[in-house]
């Protein structure tokens, strides 16, 4: 059985070359491929995908794994034909907490070994971009509003320092702008907010449940809306993750449904699985269990 390793060393710094070796000696009948700039693990994938890999694995964040997965999909029945592994190096990797992977090198390497396949759904969002529809994937979340515009604007340089707490700063510097209210469109009546977070699986930020009834296989989205991002909402979901009681603390709307729309008058940012991906409008759907994942 082919297996192609993509290793993003940006997600390790400086220690990069060492987790390299590491994985090399770890999967010796990998084929490592590193990525060099951002996208190239999208493209390195497809690649892999045509010269018939059957197993692709994401060696990096969740930025990485997000790529890795819409260069899958880039290639006709490439979804079918390949299946999904994971070793998490990034700053959160919420997806591999979502399905239980270790999160030590060996450990992983242990359940990549053994192999064992679950069939999970995945996100997909449609929008325009220069005049042009267009789609791409997601794993575990998404977000528009605050926690996309926190995002756009969080330093590399500090997030390989501090990890999680450059995101919070971002966010602080994000709640300081204008927040545009959102429209977001789903199941039942419209909702408005300025901040919409839709979720796959249960996790958020790591190993928060925003989301504690979803599942990764029931063809559903699920959606959090905060009718105000204002510093005291913030603090009050502070409050609400520290104690794992979110919908005791925020004072925010919950619903699922197949399909979710988002629109906006102002300028609003959107992210996928922790990265930037372009701003409203968009439409989000669910592709029921059309990704293989390699799980413990």
């Amino acid at each position: 059985m082919q297996t192609c390793l993509i290793f993003n060393p940006s997600a390790q710094g400086q220690k990069a070359a060492a987790f390299y070796a590491r994985l090399g000696a770890l999967c010796p009948d990998c084929d490592l491929r590193r990525t060099g700039a951002p996208g190239e693990a999208r493209h390195l994938a497809a690649q892999a995908v045509r010269e018939g890999y059957s197993t692709i694995i994401a060696a990096g964040g969740d930025g990485t794994a997000n790529e890795v997965v819409n260069g899958m999909a880039d290639v006709p029945q490439g979804l079918a034909a390949v299946r999904l592994g994971l070793v998490p190096l990034g700053t959160v990797n919420v997806f591999a907490r979502e399905l239980g992977l270790p999160r030590d090198l060996a450990g992983a390497a242990r359940a990549l070994a053994a192999g064992r396949e679950l069939a999970v759904d995945l996100g997909r969002v449609e929008f325009t971009a220069d005049g042009s529809g267009r789609s791409r994937y997601f794993l575990q979340l998404a977000g528009a509003g605050l926690d996309a515009r926190a995002v756009q604007r969080v330093s590399w340089e500090l997030k390989k320092k501090t990890g999680p707490l450059a995101y919070v700063a971002a966010g602080l510097k994000a709640l300081r702008e204008s927040q545009p209210v959102i429209t977001v469109e789903g199941a039942g009546p419209a909702v408005t907010g300025q901040l919409a977070l839709l979720g796959n699986g249960r996790f958020y930020g790591g190993s928060f449940e925003f989301f504690p009834g979803a599942s990764l296989q029931d063809g559903l989205l699920d959606v959090c809306v905060l009718p105000k991002a204002t510093v005291w909402s913030a603090a009050q979901a502070v409050m609400g993750l520290a104690t794992g009681r979110v919908s005791r603390f925020w004072p925010s709307l919950h619903f699922r449904s197949p399909t979710v729309t988002l629109r906006s008058a102002g300028q609003v940012c959107l992210q996928l699985d922790g990265e930037y991906a372009g701003e409203l409008p968009v439409t989000f759907s669910v592709l029921p269990r059309a990704l293989r994942v390699i799980v413990p």
